[in-house]
Formats: structure tokens, C-alpha cells, sequence
């Protein structure tokens, strides 16, 4: 009874601790705010059981570690049934009778596409976590808000995949709705940047049946392309993989792409469909792990056990993931809120109304609409944000299925591209990928048809050239052979190729056995697809290459001129002219003159072998110049200025002088093959015919590119008939010039070098080449092996097979040498020489003019600028007494003069030699000139009275005289 008594308080408590939690509990009932939100989806899906009980936990979850928020989100759940209109018809039930604030689904992107609609009509926002089309973009209604993933944002990471193995030609394979057009928009465009073409789009109806799916398949078994990328979901898409096993294109070979529309359920499928499925590649979403995440799983695999303890292959996938984030970030928007009126405004209603008149709008569906947008949080996907009304996108993981389930060999992102690890800072690259077959190799991309045994190859059947293809016919067994040296090389490419490529070579001949066009009707038959490929002399042009595609060229590329050549030896009596240019004689013979110039004008006053009567002067400056030519000037020079001058005029003439000789000797000795013609424009200007090659472009060229007149151009067909129609140029028919290219030409020139010339510029193009359909992976493979083939010494071989051995012939140059230097050699050392004898001329004169600055300004009277040019030319003209060299020959009286022994005196003055200056002796107190012959002046000059300047010689005379008064007598030699 005690104890009974004991236990009675803590029973009271117990109890009335139960009371007050019930209390609280009904209180905080009264006081949170309900919304009402809708949820539509395929209840009979797995997609939609999976997504309600993530929806439901998400929600319980979040109010369990929020008990304290004011609102609470209250479900409203319809089922649509997999149908548009049953999709639809919720919606619309959700918003007219419930007035939902927020709806969630629907699941697919074809029941989005009309719910979306209702939403923007009602104000309220239609969250999706897992309609994935890019076709409803979000800019169609603001309150459409993607909670996935838009499938577009895989496109790059898809990209990456097929670039990095280098595969140039895949195959779509999608479903006919929705949800398939939407992705391929992107994905043509994103593939051609990369330059990888899609071949061919294999639509494939949503409710196609199995043999409606193995038509297909065989049909793209006959094509050569074994890259295929398959966007759909299930049921059809495990069901293709089943088909494409039996039939044999998940062997070694063929590549498969899958997108994230099952990559991410591949833990979901049966292990026979995942058993069909080895060796596939697929992108999904990456999720970080996280312990939230694996908690979350075991509750989740435990509750939907709980819900549907008969099946057992239930699997969480991404979608869970993404309608777990997405009501949890709808019930932090709706809290953001706060209490505020959840209610609609009806709208008002007529007779005439419809169903959807009577929608409502949402009062507070705006607001409801930037908080969502607003929301950010770490989700059990990741990091939740709203970017463009679409979930961002992070980083895609690259899958491969092995064994019973998938192997992750990397990863995309955007800012690093493909990697093996996710934080790696390595070089883009993947890991370990087992392909269809168990193959480690990576597949090529493509095989050829098996409905075709060999490829078709259209080869011209010109005899023109016949050295690039020649085709031979044998009446007898009724077979044609294709040789030359194109078909070599070609030859040799396929043939080092790592796989079998059968071929045969198709002749492009009409009835009559001739070219049934020209090249470019040729190379227009692949793009019929009536040829398979070209091989021959066909040159990669840029508007072939709109309808084809070209292989690495084989020859040297480039247009060029050729022309015939005369050999002008001794076959010109102005010969000695051509070893310098007209510009190089004048400025030679200028430079001459001016040199001999300035030496007399620095030697006149101080060397008497410079000076004299005018016509003796000029000759001398003539004469001295052009004698510097083979050095056999007697002139002395005595003037510094004039010694450095001659110095560099010297070495001047002595590199003028042998290069002349050099050049002279090499046009008397040498055969010299001059071209006829050196201009094209000469050619246009005086209307000369001119060859080209029949059937080819250049005749086009000449007349669009060049300006040439048509009627002007002479088609050939061989290089005889070129040489025949060279040799006919004085006749009507002939040609003064040709045009082809450098192949062609290098045949032609091997033949006729002697006679020939290329001349005139080279214009580029590209050379012969291979042609391919467009797109074709064989070319890049081909032009791999023609680049060996080029390079090796295979090349070498096939020209001496076919081009014989190549005789001692000019090269083809782009211009006409020519023998004769020109100034552009010499500038240099004429400028040289010109600024020394510039500046040697300007000292000269200068320091002349200031040793005579006392005449300038002592003249009497003044003069103007012309009498002072004139008095200081007359002082020019008198010797330097003070000169070495005139010290020693008249400077003093009584002193011999040292050439004729003779000395200066009044009496015998007129027998005397000519003094090199002006004389002036003195007789008393006047003084007589005389001049430079000894005869005396008819004045007297006193020097004292006069105003007159005097020479320092005449003065000391002068004061010589006055104190000696004697006269000096001279006794003639």
C-alpha cells in the first residue's frame, strides 16, 4: 500500500505533463496557417510514387526541425493518369475548386507544356522537378519554375565526349514528342562546332512496337556511322537496347551515348537490360555525397518498403532527390511570407463562361513567386538555386556500364571540361572505358556499308596529262586498267590505313569514251552521291569545298605563267650598257661629275695643278673625275679635305668598277634564256592570246580574276599541243603566253626547258587533293596517310616512275631574274660618298668665307649682296699665299724661285714664266700689277693713300721697297 502511495505523485505527474503537451500541441494547431499546395503526377508510375513520398518526407522532415514556423504546406494530390488532358483537367481542378497557392509537377515535359498555361493564367506558380525539355523555357510564363535540370545543360558535356575520341559523324536517336525535339536544337548546333556532323535522326515514336523498333535498328545497321546518341527514358529505351543486343550492334565497333534521361535510372533496370547495355556511355547529374543523403536513403528505402512491400526493385534516383529539394524550398518561400491573406480573387462570371473563366487569381501568387527565386539552400542534390527560373547546373558525371550496374570514368564541367577526378587540375582526359564487345580499343566511329562491297571512285579519263591518271582499255578481256602517279599516291594511303577499305576505280566517260565533263562536273557527282570519291589531278578550289570535302594536298599548289625564251648573247651592240640598270649610269655619271666639282673647288686656291684659264679648269674637273675611273689621274692632291674625299670615291670606284666587269663577263660567257614576256598586265593591255588547260578552272580564272578577254584564250589539250601552239605565234592559232599550274607546268617544262619559262607572279592555290563527301571520316584519316606518304621516300619513287628523271631545267621562280645591278646595290655607297664630299665642300667654304670676313665688311663702297658674292668669288680665284705649297716658290724677293731659277724684277718682269697669281711690284712709291702673262697694268696704285685691302705678301713688298729702294732684276731660264 506504501508503495502504491510512492508512485502516486509521479503517476500525477506523468499525467500532467501529457496534459500540457497536448495543450501546446492543440494550441500550435490553432495558431499555424495552412497552404494549400497541389501535387500532379502519374500515380501509377514509378516516377510518381517515388516523387509523392519524397514530397511528403520532405515536408514532414522539414516542419520536424522547424516547429516553429507559422505556416504549413497542405497537400492536395491528383493523379494524371500519364494523360495531357488528365494533367490538365487536375490542374485545373487544383486551381478552380481547391485554389491551390503553388502546384507541383507535372512529371512529364508534355503535360508541363499545358499546365503551365493554367498557371500563368491563375498567378500561380508550376514547379516541375522533373520535366526537362528545354522547349518550355521559362521566358513562355514567369511562373514556370524548373526544379530540374533543363536537358540542354548536358549538351556541352556530351560534346566533350565525342570530341575528345574524334569522331566526326553520329547518329541521333530520340523520341517523337516533347520531350526528344526539345534537346536537339542544341545538340546539332553543338555538334558542328566541333565539326562532327549528324548523319542521320532516328525518331522513334513513344509507343513504337518491338518490331517497329527493329526496322530502325536494321536500318541503321546499313549505315556506316556506329556513333549513336539516345535521349529517351523508359519503357522504350530499355527495350531498344534488348533489341540492339539481338541483333548484333552491342558488339565491338559501335559507341552508345546515352543522356540523363536513363543514365539515371540505371540502378532501376532489370539486370537483362543492363546485361544488353555493356560497354554504354552515359552523362547524369552529379551528387555530392553527403551524410544528410545517406540517411536520407535508408529512411526512404524503408518507408516505400513499408508502402510497397511487393516490389523490391524500387531505386532512388536524381528525380527523388530534385522533388525532395523542391517542396522543401517551397515551404521555406511560403514561410518567408509570413501570415498574409493565402486567398484568390475570383473572377467574374458570365452566362457564356468556361470552365476556365471561372479561375481564380492568386492574391499573393507574385510575391510567393519572387521568394521562391529568391531561395538558397544545400539540398540533398546539392546546392539549391533558381538561376533563370531553371535549377543551375554544376558539374555532369560520366558513366560506364559494366557488369551488373555503372563505373564513373569522370567527370564535365564547366570551367575544367572532362576530368577523371572532380577536384583534379590535370589535363582533360577519362578514365578506363570498356567498350560494346569488351573492347579496350576506342572505336573509329564508323565501317563501311554492308550493303555496299567496295567504295566507288570516279577518276577523269583526260589525255592531256596522262601522267597524274591514265586509263587503259584491253578490248580482249574487256577491262580497264587505272594507273599514274595520282593513283599511286592514293593507293598507297589507303593501303597504310589500320582498317580495309575496298574500293574500285569508275571512269568518268560518257557513251563515246571520252570525259563525260569537266572537273567540276566531276567532283559534283560525289555530291550526287553517284561517286563515292574523286581521285586524280582535281585541285582544291573554295567553292568546291562548298560540296565536297578535300584531303591534304599531294603536289606543290599555285598558278603560274609561262612563256617562250631567246638567248641574247652577243646579239646586242649596246651590250656594255645591261650590266647597270639606267638609273645606276645616271646616278654614276652625277656622282662623277659632282666629285670632280667639289676636288677642284677644295684644291683651287692651294694646288696650281687646279688652276688656269676657265676652259683649262673645267676640263680638269672633267677630266680628274672620270680619270679616278681606271686611276690614271696625274693631278697632285693637297688638301686634307680632298685627300679624305678621294679616299672614299676611291673604294666607291673600285667596287663599281668590278661589279661592272663581274656583270659583263657573265652576260658575254653565260647563255642568257630571257623571257619574251615579263608582265601579265602587257599581256591584257596589247589583247595577246593566251593558253590554258581545256576542262580546267584556270580558263574560268583568267577570265574572272584577270580581266582576260574570252575570245582571247586558246584551250590545249597536252604539253605537245602547247609547244605547237607556242611555235604558231607569228600564225593565226598561236599564243604569246600559258597559263596552269605548277605540276602541269614542271611536265611541261621537263620537256621543253631550253625553248620555256615560268614567269610573273605565283598565285596560290592549294594544289591536287582527294575528294570525299562531306563529312566523310575517311578524310581525315586518308590525309593522316597521304602526309606519310609525302614525306617518305615512297614520294620520291612514284615522281621517277611517272615524271622519268627530271632534266638540269630552271626552277619556277615567281619573277624574271635579271643580270643587270641596279642603284638598290649601291646606295649605300653613294650616300656615303655624297655626305663626305657635302661636308668637306661646306668646311671648305666655310672657314674660306671667315678667313675673308674683312673683305665683306671692309668693302668701299658697300655693296649689295650680289657685289659681295662677286668680290668673294674674285678673292676665290686668287692663290693661298700662305699655303705650303706656294711658301717656297714666290713668297719672298731675291729668292729663286725653285721651279725656273728665276727671280722677280721690274725690268725683266715680261721675261719671266707666268706667275700663278697676280703680281704686284713695287717702283718708288707706286706700285705696278701685272698679271698672270707678265703684262704690266696701265695704272699705279698707292697702296697707303688707297682704301683698298692688300694681300699680306704685297704689303710686306710694299714696306720692302720703301726702305730698301732696290729692284730686283730676273734672268729668264
Amino acid at each position: 500500500m506504501r508503495n502504491n502511495l510512492t508512485q502516486l505523485p509521479l503517476f500525477l505527474l506523468c499525467c500532467l505533463s501529457l496534459w500540457i503537451f497536448f495543450i501546446e500541441m492543440a494550441m500550435s494547431q490553432n495558431t499555424t496557417i495552412p497552404v494549400k499546395v497541389g501535387v500532379v503526377l502519374d500515380m501509377d508510375t514509378w516516377l510518381g510514387k517515388m516523387g509523392l513520398s519524397c514530397i511528403t518526407m520532405a515536408l514532414s522532415d522539414f516542419y520536424a526541425s522547424h516547429g516553429h514556423y507559422k505556416t504549413r504546406l497542405v497537400l492536395e494530390i491528383r493523379d494524371s493518369k500519364r494523360d495531357v488532358m488528365g494533367a490538365a483537367a487536375a490542374a485545373l481542378d487544383l486551381l478552380q475548386n481547391e485554389e491551390v497557392q503553388a502546384i507541383i509537377g507535372p512529371a512529364s515535359s508534355m503535360q508541363a507544356n499545358f499546365v503551365i498555361g493554367l498557371g500563368d493564367k491563375a498567378h500561380v506558380p508550376i514547379i516541375s522537378f522533373s520535366a526537362t525539355s528545354p522547349s518550355l523555357s521559362s521566358l513562355r510564363s514567369r511562373y514556370f519554375v524548373r526544379a530540374t535540370l533543363n536537358d540542354s545543360a548536358q549538351v556541352p558535356a556530351i560534346r566533350a565526349i565525342v570530341q575528345a575520341f574524334g569522331w566526326r559523324q553520329v547518329v541521333l536517336i530520340y523520341f517523337d514528342n516533347e520531350y526528344g525535339n526539345g534537346v536537339i536544337p542544341y545538340l546539332t548546333d553543338a555538334l558542328q562546332e566541333i565539326h562532327t556532323r549528324i548523319s542521320y535522326r532516328s525518331v522513334i515514336h513513344p509507343l513504337a512496337t518491338d518490331d517497329q523498333i527493329l526496322e530502325e535498328l536494321h536500318k541503321l545497321m546499313t549505315m556506316p556511322t556506329r556513333v549513336f546518341i539516345v535521349h529517351m527514358f523508359t519503357p522504350i529505351g530499355p527495350r531498344l537496347f534488348a533489341r540492339a543486343n539481338e541483333i548484333g550492334m552491342m558488339e565491338e565497333g559501335y559507341v552508345w551515348i546515352l543522356t540523363d534521361g536513363l543514365t539515371d535510372i540505371l540502378s532501376t533496370l532489370d539486370p537483362s537490360v543492363i546485361d544488353s547495355m555493356q560497354g554504354v556511355l552515359g552523362v547524369k547529374p552529379h551528387v555530392p555525397r553527403s551524410k544528410e543523403l545517406e540517411s536520407f536513403k535508408i529512411r526512404w528505402k524503408r518507408e516505400i518498403q513499408q508502402e510497397y512491400p511487393t516490389n523490391e526493385s524500387f531505386e532512388l534516383n536524381i528525380f527523388g532527390l530534385w522533388a525532395y529539394d523542391a517542396a522543401s524550398g517551397l515551404a521555406m518561400a511560403v514561410e518567408k511570407l509570413g501570415a498574409t491573406n493565402f486567398s484568390f480573387q475570383k473572377s467574374h462570371i458570365s452566362r457564356n463562361s468556361t470552365d476556365l473563366d471561372t479561375v481564380g487569381v492568386s492574391l499573393i501568387g507574385p510575391k510567393l513567386l519572387q521568394s521562391l527565386l529568391n531561395t538558397r539552400f544545400r539540398g540533398l542534390s546539392g546546392d539549391f538555386q533558381i538561376v533563370n527560373r531553371q535549377l543551375h547546373s554544376s558539374a555532369f558525371q560520366v558513366v560506364n556500364v559494366i557488369g551488373k550496374g555503372e563505373r564513373g570514368v569522370g567527370f564535365w564541367t564547366p570551367e575544367n571540361g572532362t576530368v577523371r577526378k572532380l577536384d583534379s587540375t590535370s589535363k582533360p582526359n577519362l578514365g578506363t572505358i570498356v567498350w560494346p564487345g569488351e573492347s579496350p580499343s576506342v572505336p573509329k566511329g564508323w565501317v563501311l556499308p554492308t550493303n555496299e562491297k567496295k567504295l566507288r571512285i570516279g577518276v577523269p579519263v583526260g589525255q592531256g596529262y596522262s601522267e597524274f591518271v591514265k586509263v587503259t582499255r584491253d578490248p580482249s578481256s574487256n577491262t580497264t586498267e587505272v594507273t599514274g602517279f595520282s593513283i599511286a599516291v592514293f593507293d598507297a594511303a589507303m593501303a597504310a590505313l589500320p582498317y580495309v577499305v575496298p574500293y574500285e576505280y569508275i571512269p568518268f566517260e560518257g557513251p563515246d569514251g571520252n570525259q563525260a565533263g569537266d572537273y567540276n562536273d566531276l567532283i559534283y557527282q560525289v555530291y550526287l552521291q553517284k561517286y563515292d570519291a574523286v581521285v586524280g589531278d582535281t585541285t582544291i578550289l573554295a567553292n568546291r569545298s562548298l560540296y565536297v570535302d578535300f584531303t591534304l594536298p599531294y603536289t606543290d599548289s599555285g598558278l603560274s605563267m609561262v612563256v617562250p625564251t631567246i638567248d641574247k648573247r652577243k646579239k646586242n651592240a649596246w651590250v656594255f650598257l645591261k650590266p647597270l640598270t639606267w638609273d645606276l649610269w645616271v646616278t654614276s655619271f652625277c656622282f662623277f661629275v659632282f666629285t670632280g666639282f667639289v676636288i677642284w673647288v677644295l684644291e683651287h686656291r692651294v694646288n696650281k695643278d687646279f688652276r688656269g684659264p676657265r676652259s683649262h679648269q673645267v676640263g680638269t674637273i672633267f677630266w680628274f673625275s672620270f680619270s679616278t675611273l681606271v686611276f690614271t689621274q696625274k693631278e697632285r692632291i693637297v688638301s686634307n679635305l680632298a685627300r679624305i674625299v678621294m679616299i672614299i670615291w676611291f673604294f666607291v670606284v673600285l667596287i663599281l668598277t668590278q661589279s661592272y666587269t663581274a656583270s659583263l663577263a657573265s652576260m658575254l660567257t653565260v647563255q642568257q634564256l630571257n623571257p619574251t614576256i615579263t608582265d601579265i598586265n602587257e599581256l591584257i593591255k596589247k589583247g595577246e592570246p593566251v593558253g590554258c588547260q581545256n576542262d580546267s578552272f584556270v580558263c574560268e580564272f583568267l577570265i574572272e580574276s584577270m580581266k582576260f578577254d574570252e575570245s582571247k584564250l586558246v584551250k590545249y589539250e597536252s604539253p605537245e599541243e602547247l609547244d605547237e601552239l607556242f611555235s604558231n605565234k607569228s600564225s593565226k592559232g598561236g599564243i604569246a603566253a600559258a597559263f596552269d599550274e605548277i605540276p602541269y607546268m614542271k611536265i611541261f617544262l621537263a620537256k621543253y626547258c631550253s625553248k620555256y619559262t615560268a614567269v610573273g607572279p605565283t598565285y596560290k592555290f592549294d594544289g591536287f587533293g582527294f575528294v570525299f563527301p562531306k563529312g566523310s571520316p575517311l578524310v581525315t584519316d586518308v590525309s593522316r596517310e597521304v602526309l606519310n606518304v609525302t614525306e617518305g621516300a615512297k614520294m620520291l619513287q612514284f615522281e621517277k616512275a611517272w615524271f622519268g628523271q627530271t632534266p638540269s631545267c630552271p626552277e619556277l621562280t615567281s619573277s624574271v631574274s635579271s643580270n643587270s645591278i641596279g642603284l638598290n646595290s649601291f646606295w649605300g655607297l653613294f650616300l656615303i660618298a655624297g655626305v663626305a664630299s657635302f661636308v668637306a665642300l661646306i668646311t671648305c667654304i666655310t672657314m674660306f668665307l671667315y678667313e675673308n670676313r674683312d673683305t665683306l665688311i671692309n668693302l668701299n663702297p658697300p655693296s649689295s649682296i650680289w657685289g659681295k658674292i662677286k668680290a668673294m668669288a674674285t678673292r676665290f680665284e686668287d692663290k693661298d699665299l700662305r699655303s705650303h705649297t706656294f711658301r717656297n716658290s714666290d713668297q719672298l724677293p731675291d729668292k729663286q724661285h725653285q721651279g725656273h731659277g728665276c727671280s722677280y724684277s721690274l725690268a725683266s718682269y715680261t721675261n719671266c714664266p707666268p706667275s700663278p697669281s697676280s703680281l704686284l711690284i713695287p717702283t718708288h712709291n707706286n706700285f705696278t700689277f701685272f698679271g698672270e702673262q707678265g703684262t704690266p697694268s696701265s695704272g699705279h696704285v698707292d697702296p697707303v693713300s688707297s682704301n683698298q685691302p692688300m694681300h699680306p705678301h704685297i704689303l710686306f713688298e710694299y714696306e720692302l721697297a720703301n726702305i730698301n729702294h732696290e729692284q730686283t732684276r730676273c734672268h729668264a731660264p
